[in-house]
């Protein structure tokens, strides 16, 4: 029997055990992978339990509004809908983080540019960072978190994210974050330390193709006709926004790494710059130290 096929009555009550197998057995039938954990995150958000909880209590009767949540919980996932939509929240750099369809999910690959930033950074005593493009604040909520001694500013062209962003922060209690409603860094004549960014660089007939395009906000996806044109803009701010040592991190598209490369030289002839890989050998990150 299927979990939505399921009559609910006080007189045969559901426990935990058996729905979490059901639902296991539906994912497993859809080819999701990991089923079983898939199966926890979603009945740890009905029942607003942690995963050690769930395991320890195998018996516990599912109450009516319990399984009306995981019931349309589970159908939205059935449909397509991305996990971190439904959960409301997403991991990232060992914190939860608000998400919602105004900003990219978190993904895993940017946090190789949260550790080279923090390994940058941390050698100066008050460094001064921005996060071009901040989104749900993912980035510069982890930096403030890493580097307590840090002024970070995050910017963003779209309201919605920035509102999120700024729960984000406050959810973590840091208050070091400046944020701000800006196309890139144009409004902004500070110069700082280091400059993030994971700005917009898939190419725009390659994101037509995608799935990811239904879920999340084509402002923080569309690069552009190759992928580049935020990027080269940003390159450019950037020029005037660096202190005299002061580095420039970039998240790129894998198989744009040549490309950007080849073009963060042209506009920093002087400086270092170095292209990284993440931990699936992937192109992800192109990092400029000026001299």
């Amino acid at each position: 029997m299927n979990l939505k096929d399921w009559p609910w009555s006080r007189s045969s009550p559901i426990k935990l055990k058996q729905v979490r197998a059901e639902i296991q057995s539906t994912l497993a039938a859809q080819d999701f992978e990991t089923p079983g954990n898939l199966s926890l995150l979603l009945l740890g958000q009905a029942l607003n339990q942690p995963k050690t909880w769930l395991l320890t209590h195998p018996e516990y009767e599912i109450q009516p509004k319990e399984f009306s949540t995981l019931q349309k919980a589970l159908n939205r996932l059935l449909q397509g809908v991305p996990l971190p939509h439904i959960l409301g929240e997403w991991e990232f750099y060992g914190r939860l983080f608000l998400v919602s369809p105004d900003v990219l999910i978190p993904r895993p690959e940017t946090e190789l540019l949260v550790e080279r930033a923090i390994a940058l950074a941390g050698r100066l005593p008050r460094p001064l960072i921005a996060d071009v493009g901040t989104g749900s604040g993912a980035i510069a909520v982890s930096l403030a978190a890493e580097l307590p001694r840090a002024a970070l500013t995050a910017t963003d062209i779209s309201r919605p994210a920035l509102r999120l962003a700024r729960r984000n922060a406050a959810r973590q209690a840091i208050t070091s974050i400046h944020f701000l409603q800006a196309d890139l860094l144009l409004p902004l004549a500070a110069k700082f330390d280091l400059i993030c960014a994971n700005l917009p660089y898939i190419p725009t007939a390659t994101l037509q193709e995608l799935d990811v395009a239904q879920w999340e906000p084509t402002l923080a996806l569309d690069g552009g006709p190759t992928g580049l044109d935020l990027i080269t803009r940003l390159l450019h701010q950037a020029q005037t926004r660096l202190t005299p040592a002061g580095s420039l991190l970039l998240e790129i598209e894998s198989t744009l790494g040549q490309e950007t490369l080849a073009l963060a030289q042209s506009v920093f002839p002087n400086a270092e710059v170095t292209l990284r890989q993440d931990l699936a050998g992937r192109n992800r990150l192109v990092e400029i130290h000026s001299n």
